[in-house]
């Protein structure tokens, strides 16, 4: 008789990066589905995706603002009717008393500037990415403020 395979754990990046990946299917953004899982010692604290406030229509009801005001992705982030996931793990953490200082983020986008000065504000230290996010200031930003920041690659944590 054969020996069973043995199961295949993931590590801890890609266990996170899916488990971000998972939370992004419940955004309501018609232009991107984001995820952001905070993560400290290895346990999960926080998690977010886009979309609209608690309450409020969500783009998939009412339309895109930022569509029908034609502003290219990466432009003009207050002229949305969406909070964006890093801003929504944050705010969930503090919303239930949760410390996420010197944790990680895992996104499966590059933070934008606004997410970026709220990450080095929140005490954030290490920055996970899945994909690439057009916005160069938000980069210089962390890089500045020594922020680690890890491009995900499957299999290579």
């Amino acid at each position: 008789m054969p020996s069973p395979t043995p199961h295949q754990r993931p590590d801890w990046q890609t266990y996170f990066m899916d488990i971000a990946q998972l939370v992004a299917s419940r955004s309501t953004c018609l232009r991107r589905h984001v995820g952001a899982v905070i993560v400290k010692d290895n346990r999960i604290l926080s998690t977010g995706y886009n979309g609209a406030p608690t309450g409020i229509r969500h783009c998939l009801e009412r339309g895109c603002l930022r569509d029908d005001l034609n502003i290219p992705s990466g432009q003009r982030h207050e002229l949305c009717r969406g909070l964006h996931a890093e801003q929504n793990a944050i705010i969930q953490a503090a919303y239930h008393g949760v410390s996420i200082e010197s944790g990680e983020i895992y996104c499966t986008n590059q933070p934008c500037i606004i997410c970026a000065k709220m990450i080095i504000n929140a005490g954030l230290k290490k920055i996970i990415i899945g994909n690439s996010y057009p916005d160069d200031l938000a980069a210089e930003m962390i890089s500045e403020a020594g922020l680690k920041v890890v491009v995900f690659s499957p299999g290579k944590a």
